[in-house]
């Protein structure tokens, strides 16, 4: 079986997008998907993006957001 420092010399020499299957991979198994709370997060996504289609919230920058968190706590 190959060290943990030969595995991750392989996975260093492979291609960006084949890294991120491998991460995704990793990922997985340590904080498996749970269907459930995936929905859950998928209702609460559709709703949000309802509410920014129909004017019932008006969508805020990223740029002003993290202006007012420097303000904030910087």
């Amino acid at each position: 079986m190959p060290s943990t420092a030969q595995i991750i010399h392989d996975a260093e020499s492979l291609p960006v997008e084949e890294r991120t299957v491998v991460v995704d991979f990793l990922l997985k198994t340590l904080n498996p998907p749970n269907p459930e709370i995936d929905n859950l997060w998928k209702a609460v996504a559709n709703r949000r993006l309802q509410e920014l289609r129909t004017g019932k919230v008006t969508p805020i920058s990223g740029e002003e957001v993290f202006g007012k968190i420097r303000k904030r706590f910087g």
